[in-house]
C-alpha cells in the first residue's frame, strides 16, 4: 500500500517583504518610516509619531479611563480637514449624542457626518462594514464587544477601505495585546497626556502629547 504523498511545506515568509511593509525592522538599526501620515492637526503629536500623523488606512485605538477626557477634542482637526473637503464622517453607537454646535464651532461640516446607532453585537459589524466601504474618510466607533479576532478584522477593513479607523475602548485592554497600528492611552495622573503605547514600524517615544486647555473639553 503507497503511502499518501505529504503536502509540500508552506514557504518561509519574505523578510525584505515584511520589512518593506515595515511589519517588522532590525532591532540594531533605526526603522526607515515614510512621513506619509494624516496630519493630526497637533504640531507636537505629530513629531511623536513615526509617520508625521494618525496612520492612513488603517486602525488607531484610544484607550480611556473614562469617557469625556478629551478624545475628540484631539480628533476635532482631522474631522474638520476631512468633511471640508469633501469625505464622510462616520460615529457608529457613540454613547453621548454629539452636540452639534460644538462640532460646527470645530469647523466640522455638519452635512458630512453620519451618526449609526447600533446596539452593542450590531455596532462592531457596522463599524467594521463602514471601514471596508470605501465610502468614508474616516470611521469612529465604540466597541463594547472586541476581542483579537474582532480588533484584527477591524484593522483589515480600514486597510482595505483606504480608511482612518478610531476605535475608542476601555483603559483595563492596555494589558492586551492589540492589532491596531497605533494605540494611544490618555492619563490624567503622574505625566498625564496622552501616551503612545504602540505605534507602527517604530519604538513608542516615552514623553507624551498632552492638549492645549482650551482644546481638552470633549464635543459630545
Amino acid at each position: 500500500m503507497r503511502a499518501p504523498a505529504m503536502p509540500a511545506p508552506a514557504a518561509p515568509p519574505d523578510l525584505d517583504a515584511m520589512l518593506s511593509a515595515r511589519t517588522v525592522w532590525r532591532a540594531a538599526r533605526a526603522p526607515a518610516v515614510a512621513d506619509d501620515g494624516e496630519p493630526t492637526g497637533h504640531d507636537a503629536l505629530d513629531a511623536l509619531l513615526p509617520q508625521g500623523g494618525w496612520p492612513r488606512a488603517a486602525l488607531t485605538e484610544l484607550l480611556l479611563p473614562a469617557d469625556g477626557v478629551g478624545e475628540l477634542s484631539l480628533l476635532l482637526p482631522t474631522l474638520a480637514r476631512l468633511t471640508r473637503a469633501g469625505g464622510v464622517v462616520a460615529l457608529v453607537a457613540p454613547p453621548y449624542l454629539p452636540y452639534a454646535p460644538a462640532w460646527q464651532a470645530a469647523d466640522v461640516d455638519l452635512r458630512q457626518l453620519e451618526i449609526i446607532q447600533a446596539d452593542a453585537r450590531g455596532a462592531l459589524w457596522a463599524f467594521e462594514q463602514c471601514l471596508r466601504s470605501a465610502a468614508c474618510a474616516a470611521v469612529l466607533g465604540w466597541p463594547l464587544q472586541a476581542d483579537g479576532p474582532a480588533l484584527r478584522r477591524l484593522q483589515v477593513a480600514a486597510d482595505s477601505g483606504d480608511c482612518l479607523g478610531f476605535a475608542f475602548r476601555d483603559a483595563k485592554h492596555a494589558a492586551n495585546p492589540s492589532p491596531a497600528a497605533l494605540r494611544l492611552e490618555y492619563a490624567a495622573v503622574g505625566e498625564g497626556g496622552w501616551h503612545v503605547r504602540k505605534c507602527r514600524g517604530a519604538n513608542p517615544p516615552a514623553r507624551p502629547f498632552k492638549l492645549p486647555a482650551t482644546a481638552s473639553a470633549t464635543a459630545s
